[in-house]
């Protein structure tokens, strides 16, 4: 998680809904293919992501989900010193005030399947 790239796709995922390569190919910070594939291969061998060959879809893990508090601390401290910040004030407002629920709802969001069901 140390790269600029995966931090960016695990964002992409778990708030603007990208699933696909192509869905991370046309993020507007234009990540190179070859990083783009490095970085999803890396996040799935590391158990952040799974791959459904299938669909072509990715998904967040449970491992990958443990880092939803992380990515919302994240966007907590980018609303309070970048003025440029994509992040919407009632989001981060929802952070700060109701961060459990919040929590609570992005991972019945974004919880895999169980075992044998596609995404």
């Amino acid at each position: 998680m140390g790269d600029r790239g995966s931090l960016l796709i695990v964002r992409d995922i778990a708030f603007k809904r990208r699933a696909t390569y192509t869905d991370f190919l046309r993020a507007e910070e234009g990540i190179a293919t070859n990083i783009l594939a490095a970085r999803l291969a890396h996040l799935v061998a590391v158990g952040i992501l799974r791959h459904d060959a299938g669909s072509g879809h990715y998904q967040l893990t449970p491992s990958g989900l443990d880092l939803l508090p992380a990515l919302l601390e994240l966007m907590a401290w980018g609303a309070a010193h970048d003025p440029h910040t994509a992040a919407s004030p009632s989001y981060v407002a929802r952070i700060h005030h109701d961060r459990e629920r919040l929590l609570g709802e992005l991972r019945g969001h974004l919880a895999p399947p169980p075992p044998g069901e596609h995404p």
